[in-house]
């Protein structure tokens, strides 16, 4: 059976052009707030994994280690994959009942793969006959579940994969796969992706989010993603896009700061950041168990609990939470998500005001919880998420400057919880037992907005210095001062008031301290910041532009040693980055040349690597990404003096994804791809 191709390949090009022409331009601060407001209110949403995968439910042979990924991972050729179309009838499929599930736990939105990498749709399209409409089912699952999200007050929102592995078009293959990349061209693809996003942006009524994926592999770039992200807002101006449609996400910390980069918010993957990703929107999708998608054999889930306190941990650092649901092949639920779903919307329905619509906790830390706040013209409402009970029914808030106006249990309004304040800290007295095990909340009400008592952070883009460098230094409260000295003492009410940055231009500790009505409230800050010498540049004659590439194979789970390997190749390219190609997978690439920096200086170069990577500057390693990883971004500093210096980057993939950027500034500037007069070659 083959899948082919409903529309002329000069039609979908033609569509291309069309999008890349409407391009919306540079969108202002206070639209892109209009357009995030619902977002930033609903805080914790529903992610649905489902497709054809669902049907092998994680076994293939033998092993039953599979995902949704399973057609990868299994290594299962298009033609026999393809075969699952005719097996695909979920005929318990309820649309009404998902959503009803989706809102009874207290979720906002619905996220679910119109697409995944495999390239099965499961929508309508016009496009392809590879689709729901060609299954014995025959229903469009989309539209019935958009319009179920309507009837429930839930927004419908897509989640889209830019990878494809069954479109003859989509490059590059697989590393295992026989399919000729012959005759297969990469932008006819696109337009067949943007054939698809028009229809999912215009025949299902308003949609909250695009949800893109499968960004990073080395065909997709910045060219192809901010055309992407324009043609979703020409086509509905309220629609959120995620970060994934274009290349500025960090590996799996998910964040795009880079203003170059499209995209509305940072999308961390399996993971909470240690202290969120402050003055950025993101959201943590997170699986109930070990897989996205549907695997029969994976009971591995979280606890009701685990699951309660990471969606009061997000909301706590000013994050979204999306949990995902993998559906079994009938189009049911799991029983074990129905459970725990069930059971934190009845968690929910008492705590629902503490996480909705809330912002970050202002406090760096707390031992017993977590916070979150509301703040209104004359007060502020902080949530105190109380994970440990305190046994001697005094919870203590520490280090905060507020009058306490009230405070009282969330789960009981009418009891009035008893604040006293012993010097810096505030004293809750609760009662015996808490109204919750997984989390109890105790709202305590104080006047102005938040004033908390922290020591100050100290800021600055490097840790070393070549030429003068400016530091800052914050704290989370604007009522409070911070004062700071540069000799090593401790700072007291005379010294330094900080207003700007601070230059400093030779070996300095910096040490801060808060003040709050003239009285110290916080510990010390201390940071050093050493004065260095450049390393000395290098004179070579006889250099071209660009670098050379070595290229092997090999099955490994860190870098090799590849001076001890057979090279399969060797050739001069522009730059780092992956060079289009079938063979993506058990591959490894040395590069070797020289680049010129503008002056002495300090810089810092990052690696963004599926899977490890190490890079070296004049025979040292600066930066070290090694392992097998999903895409991972890390970074280090270095001083070099103006001129030529030998650089050296190495990176390998096994299987899955893989990917590879190298970014570089002085510190201080936007890091960027080397330009290509800056390398150099023998």
């Amino acid at each position: 059976m083959s899948r082919m191709h409903k529309l002329s390949i000069a039609g979908l090009l033609s569509l291309t052009l069309v999008a890349v022409v409407a391009c919306s331009g540079t969108e202002q601060g206070s639209e892109k707030d209009r357009r995030m407001a619902w977002w930033r209110e609903a805080r914790f949403g529903l992610f649905i994994h489902w497709g054809l995968y669902a049907i092998p439910a994680g076994q293939w042979g033998d092993e039953t280690h599979h995902g949704e990924w399973i057609m990868n991972t299994a290594h299962i050729p298009v033609e026999e994959y393809e075969k699952l179309v005719d097996e695909f009838n979920p005929v318990e499929f309820d649309a009404d009942e998902w959503a009803r599930t989706a809102k009874n736990a207290g979720m906002k939105y619905i996220v679910i793969t119109s697409k995944h990498h495999d390239g099965f749709c499961l929508f309508d399209s016009q496009y392809t006959d590879y689709d729901v409409m060609s299954t014995p089912f025959g229903r469009d699952i989309m539209k019935e579940l958009s319009e179920a999200c309507r009837r429930h007050g839930l927004r419908m929102c897509w989640y889209h994969s830019i990878m494809d592995w069954h479109h003859p078009d989509y490059l590059p293959r697989r590393g295992w796969e026989t399919r000729s990349t012959e005759g297969a061209d990469f932008d006819t693809y696109v337009g067949y992706l943007h054939g698809q996003v028009t229809e999912l942006l215009t025949n299902y009524g308003p949609i909250g989010i695009m949800w893109f994926d499968g960004e990073w592999e080395g065909t997709w770039n910045h060219d192809y993603g901010q055309p992407l992200y324009d043609l979703c807002l020409e086509l509905q101006p309220d629609v959120i896009v995620n970060n994934r449609v274009d290349k500025g996400r960090g590996g799996m910390a998910g964040i795009t700061e880079d203003a170059r980069y499209a995209g509305d918010y940072g999308t961390p993957e399996q993971e909470i950041p240690a202290t969120g990703l402050p003055g950025v929107d993101w959201e943590t999708c997170m699986t109930m168990n070990r897989h996205w998608g549907y695997n029969r054999l994976d009971l591995g889930y979280k606890s009701s609990e685990q699951l309660i306190r990471m969606l009061v941990d997000i909301a706590s650092k000013g994050g979204n939470y999306l949990l995902n649901v993998g559906p079994t092949p009938e189009g049911l639920f799991p029983p074990e998500s129905v459970e725990r779903l069930k059971e934190i919307g009845a968690w929910m329905d008492v705590n629902g005001e503490s996480i909705y619509g809330t912002s970050a906790n202002p406090f760096s830390s707390l031992p017993w919880g977590r916070c979150t706040i509301k703040e209104s013209r004359r007060k502020t409402k902080m949530y105190l998420h109380v994970f440990d009970w305190p046994e001697d029914g005094q919870l203590q808030v520490e280090g905060i400057g507020n009058r306490a106006v009230r405070a009282y249990l969330l789960a009981d309004p009418g009891e009035k919880v008893v604040v006293k304040r012993s010097g810096t800290d505030l004293h809750l007295a609760l009662p015996a037992d808490p109204p919750d095990e997984a989390c109890s909340v105790v709202v305590l009400e104080v006047r102005g907005k938040p004033v908390v008592y922290d020591r100050p952070t100290i800021e600055a883009a490097s840790s070393i210095l070549v030429r003068p460098l400016l530091v800052e230094l914050k704290t989370g409260s604007e009522e409070l001062t911070v004062r700071y000295t540069l000799d090593g003492t401790i700072p007291t009410a005379g010294s330094s008031r900080y207003a700007d940055p601070i230059s400093i231009s030779s070996t300095t500790v910096v040490k801060a301290r808060a003040f709050h009505r003239g009285r110290s409230v916080s510990g010390v800050a201390e940071a050093e910041f050493t004065e260095v010498d450049p390393v000395p540049a290098v004179r070579v004659e006889g250099l071209v532009q660009g670098v050379k590439i070595q290229t092997y194979h090999g099955d490994w789970n860190v870098l090799p040693n590849f001076d001890g390997l057979k090279m399969i190749s060797t050739e001069s390219v522009d730059g780092f980055g992956l060079q289009p190609g079938p063979r993506v997978e058990y591959i490894g690439h040395r590069f070797s040349g020289y680049i010129e920096v503008p002056g002495d200086d300090v810089y810092v170069f990052s690696l963004i690597s599926d899977d490890g990577s190490r890079l070296w500057i004049d025979g040292r390693v600066v930066v070290d990404n090694d392992g097998l990883h999903g895409t991972l971004e890390r970074s280090g500093n270095v001083a070099l003096a103006g001129g030529l210096h030998r650089i050296v980057v190495e990176w390998f993939n096994k299987t899955g994804g893989a990917g590879l950027d190298v970014m570089f500034a002085p510190v201080g500037s936007r890091p960027g791809k080397i330009p290509g007069p800056a390398l150099k070659h023998r």
